[in-house]
């Protein structure tokens, strides 16, 4: 079984989606589209054909975000859902007919085992990785009395070729900035923070999580994007979950959302 290093999982054990906290009661639900590294064995044997180091990189998955989501939805009382498959094998966060779904190239890395991908095997990806886990989310939130939707992801903290990013924390939204813009205020209170507004992304894409999860239901939402330098430790990660879970529960109240 593979752990964070892009290595294969074998099929009889794979399952492409992590529920955490079912048992928790409140509002929140935390998403983590981008949890792991993880190339199922049912994906050109286990492996893209990306070298170690790459797959350890941002393309391949957002590192630390998952020790950040399961921290945040513990001290906010309620689940969270995470993915177990590479965005390379298929990002979650787009819409099935995205041209990006399935990346060939990503910040200068040739993704060799997308390379000319037939329509038999990307239907399987989104059969067997993408689709549990946007039916998982719909579940959970379902289940929940007026949901609010936090999706967790980081950022690295340069491109190739391009400025360093100067953000801590970035906040994404598109049309419903009822908990965006509060909380971009708060957290642009707080002293020690640089925070992007729709930075370092612009948004969101149509058909992506919170599009599908969120907007569509007029359910409060709002994507936060750490820079991934930040959280590399355990500890850091909880540092900042129980840090967003305090902001979050204070924005929520006074917004009467």
């Amino acid at each position: 079984m593979a752990g964070q290093n892009g290595v294969g999982m074998d099929d009889m054990t794979y399952q492409p989606v992590v529920m955490d906290g079912m048992d928790r009661g409140g509002r929140w639900v935390v998403l983590c589209d981008h949890a792991s590294n993880i190339v199922p064995d049912f994906v050109e044997g286990g492996s893209l054909g990306v070298a170690p180091d790459d797959m350890a990189r941002h393309i391949a998955y957002d590192p630390g975000a998952e020790g950040v989501s399961r921290a945040l939805a513990q001290a906010l009382d309620g689940p969270a859902v995470l993915s177990r498959f590479s965005r390379l094998v298929i990002d979650p966060n787009r819409g099935e007919d995205d041209p990006t779904l399935i990346m060939q190239l990503y910040d200068g890395t040739i993704i060799p085992g997308n390379r000319g991908i037939s329509d038999l095997n990307a239907g399987e990806r989104l059969r067997r990785c993408y689709r549990p886990y946007h039916d998982a989310v719909t579940q959970i939130t379902a289940q929940r009395t007026a949901p609010v939707i936090v999706s967790v992801h980081s950022f690295t903290p340069q491109l190739r070729g391009h400025a360093p990013r100067p953000w801590q924390v970035g906040l994404l939204y598109a049309q419903d900035t009822r908990l965006a813009h509060p909380l971009l205020a708060r957290l642009r209170a707080e002293p020690d923070l640089s925070v992007g507004d729709n930075q370092p992304y612009t948004g969101h894409l149509p058909g992506d999580t919170i599009a599908r999860h969120a907007i569509a239901s007029g359910r409060p939402n709002i994507l936060i994007e750490l820079r991934n330098d930040l959280i590399q430790t355990q500890a850091q990660q909880r540092e900042w979950g129980r840090r967003l879970a305090s902001l979050l529960i204070e924005t929520l109240a006074r917004e009467g959302l």
